[in-house]
């Protein structure tokens, strides 16, 4: 009986001491890691693209530079959280880097966001050294400069490096990171990015030979390599001066391959054009990937479109980011204003101001106000 009541206490130790605990160290860690974030293709291989093959394709080109830019463009106002009440915006928070505009800053910082997932900064300046301290002055970090050291669990990131340099994890010198709401275009849409990016060197081809690939079969004797480069060369002398050739009996043409009608080239590039302003989450007619009649009541729509599916993310990513303690004091919150890029017509403001006059919400020197009427 003393036997298996001892070998019982001994078995029950044992599974205890033989258990295995996975534990993370959270305090010792910077910020959570999403290994999605940067997941390539299991079954396509790897898949992301490069920022030079996505702004090499036209129609990825010009969603960046509507979305990024009008990211730039936008004013930042910063509101009491309780109260609502409109504060002026810190300097950090308009001109983050004192040497530069700040619609620069933050339309390659939406750039970052939109195409890598996530875009940093780097702490110039600020009030205190210490890990608390508020930030005075930052500035864009590209994201290929920037390295995350991981844990053995790929799962929290203990430390940054930028340009091969260990960065301290708080104060001067540290990283700001504005993390995106997913893993960015170049790593979500490779693929369709690389097929895009192929048809434009394609076109590019066909564009410096309009004509398919040819060859002059001589029927006679063997022709030396001088005579052959010569022949050539005065063959392409001939087709850049005149359209018609001649060729003797011992000469003859053959075509090989496709022409761009037969390749469907423009077809091609249009079916991508609309998938990367599928991918950018761009109304497709803003990078004129489908033809519609554009009236100003629906460009009002489409504006709103914008920001809802395309913009907002980015805006989100950036408001969130600057709200947080080391840019404002608690209780305050920084928010893009985008009433005025959502303003509509002359009329439909006054129809507006009209009703909202009338029922008292608002008085003419408040109208006024709004309509820039008061200098």
């Amino acid at each position: 009986m003393v036997y298996y009541v001892l070998m019982g206490l001994f078995d029950r130790f044992t599974a205890k001491s033989n258990q295995q605990t996975n534990t993370v160290d959270v305090a010792a860690a910077l910020a959570p890691y999403n290994a999605q974030q940067l997941v390539g293709g299991i079954l396509f291989g790897t898949t992301t693209a490069t920022r030079e093959q996505y702004m090499a394709i036209p129609s990825g080109a010009r969603a960046r530079n509507i979305i990024c830019s009008t990211v730039g463009s936008l004013p930042l106002e910063q509101y009491n959280h309780f109260t609502n009440e409109h504060i002026r915006p810190n300097r950090v928070i308009m001109q983050p880097d004192p040497r530069v505009a700040g619609s620069a800053i933050y339309a390659w910082l939406a750039e970052d966001i939109l195409l890598y997932g996530v875009g940093y900064g780097m702490v110039m300046d600020a009030y205190a050294a210490t890990d608390a301290s508020r930030i005075r002055a930052w500035t864009r970090i590209a994201p290929n400069r920037v390295f995350a050291s991981l844990n053995g669990n790929s799962t929290e990131i203990e430390y940054y490096t930028v340009d091969g340099k260990r960065v301290p994890p708080f104060g001067l010198g540290s990283l700001i990171v504005f993390n995106g709401l997913d893993e960015g275009i170049l790593n979500r849409a490779g693929r369709t990015i690389k097929a895009a990016a192929e048809l434009e060197k394609a076109a590019e081809m066909y564009a410096k030979e309009p004509m398919p690939q040819m060859v002059l079969k001589s029927n006679g004797t063997n022709l030396t390599p001088e005579r052959i480069t010569k022949l050539l060369e005065s063959w392409r002398v001939s087709r850049s001066t005149r359209a018609t050739a001649f060729l003797n009996a011992d000469v003859e043409l053959q075509a090989l391959g496709f022409d761009p009608a037969k390749l469907q080239l423009n077809e091609a590039r249009q079916y991508l054009a609309l998938e990367i302003s599928r991918a950018s989450g761009i109304p497709a007619s803003f990078v004129s990937a489908e033809t519609t009649s554009m009236t100003y009541s629906n460009m009002t729509a489409e504006r709103k479109a914008l920001i809802d599916f395309s913009l907002r993310p980015i805006l989100t990513a950036i408001e969130q980011r600057l709200s947080q303690a080391d840019f404002v004091p608690n209780g305050m919150e920084v928010r893009f204003d985008i009433d005025d890029f959502l303003r509509g017509s002359a009329l439909e403001r006054a129809q507006v101001y009209e009703i909202l006059n009338r029922i008292g919400a608002m008085s003419v020197e408040q109208i006024q106000e709004e309509e820039d009427l008061i200098r």
